[in-house]
C-alpha cells in the first residue's frame, strides 16, 4: 500500500472526491443583525467574502439562510394575535427570505440572482456556476430543515450549521451551566436530544429542529456545528480542518 503523507492512497481519494462536492451552509439569521437588533453589515461582507475565497478555491456552496431576532418577533407577533402556527410560520419564512436577499446583494454576481425557494433551485444554481442562497421553503419546516433537504438534492459532502453557539450542548447552556459540549456525536444521539428539547413551533430554541436531524440521519449527512462570530471557524469547517464545534456522524 503507497502512502503520502502518512495517508493512504485510498483516503487521499476519498478527500479529493468529498472535497468536489457541495456543502451547505446553514447560516443562523441571528448572525446577521448586530446586538441592537441592526443589520451587521460588517459581519455579513465578512461571511460573504468567505464565501468567494472558499469558492475562487474550487468548492461548491449552497447557503440557507434563517430569520433571527427580527424574524422571530414577526412570529410571536403573529401567534399572539390570530393563534394559528401556521400564519407565524409564514411570516417567519418572509423573514428568512429578507436575510438570504441581503446576502444574494452582498455577494454580487457571484450569487444566484433570485433567493432559492426550492432545493430544484439549488441544482441549478450550481450548474451554472452561481451559489444558491435560499431562506425559508415550507410552513412547519425550519431553515435547518430546509438545509438539509438542499443537502440531500445536491448530493451535499456536508452541512455546516452557523450559529452564535460553540456547538451541541446536552442542555440550553444559556439556563443550565452545567450543560456539557459535545465535540463528536452520533445522528442517534442529536436527534434524541432534539427530541427532548424541539417544541416545534416557530423559532424554537433548540440548535437544530428535530426534523432537520432525523432528515440527516436518514441521509447520513455529516453536520458540523460551528460558532459564526469567528469565520474561520466556517472556514475550518467547510475545508474539513480541526475546528472547535461539533461533528455529527456516524
Amino acid at each position: 500500500m503507497t502512502f503520502i503523507g502518512g495517508k493512504d492512497m485510498a483516503a487521499l481519494s476519498q478527500e479529493a472526491s468529498a472535497a468536489k462536492k457541495p456543502v451547505v451552509i446553514s447560516l443562523g439569521g441571528s448572525m446577521l443583525f448586530d446586538a441592537k437588533g441592526d443589520i451587521d453589515v460588517k459581519y455579513a461582507r465578512s461571511v460573504s467574502s468567505l464565501l468567494l475565497e472558499l469558492k475562487r478555491r474550487g468548492r461548491r456552496l449552497a447557503v440557507v439562510v434563517g430569520g433571527g431576532a427580527v424574524s422571530r418577533a414577526y412570529c410571536d407577533a403573529v401567534r399572539e394575535l390570530t393563534g394559528n402556527e401556521f400564519y407565524s410560520d409564514r411570516v417567519g419564512i418572509q423573514g428568512t427570505r429578507i436575510n438570504a436577499q441581503v446576502l444574494v446583494f452582498c455577494l454580487g454576481e457571484t450569487a444566484y440572482p433570485k433567493v432559492i425557494t426550492d432545493p430544484d433551485d439549488a441544482v441549478h444554481a450550481l450548474q451554472t456556476g452561481f451559489i444558491p442562497v435560499g431562506g425559508g421553503m415550507l410552513e412547519g419546516m425550519s431553515t435547518d430543515a430546509d438545509a438539509v433537504l438542499v443537502a440531500e438534492r445536491i448530493g451535499a459532502a456536508k452541512l455546516v450549521n452557523v450559529s452564535r453557539v460553540p456547538g451541541v450542548y446536552s442542555a440550553d447552556p444559556k439556563t443550565n451551566p452545567k450543560a456539557k459540549k459535545f465535540t463528536e456525536m452520533t445522528h442517534a444521539q442529536l436527534t434524541g436530544l432534539a427530541t427532548a428539547q424541539d417544541s416545534r413551533k416557530a423559532k424554537s430554541p433548540f440548535v437544530f429542529d428535530l426534523i432537520a436531524c432525523k432528515l440527516a440521519q436518514r441521509s447520513n449527512i455529516e453536520v458540523h456545528f460551528v460558532d459564526g462570530r469567528d469565520v474561520k471557524e466556517i472556514e475550518r469547517a467547510v475545508l474539513g480542518e480541526k475546528h472547535s464545534g461539533t461533528i455529527v456522524r456516524e
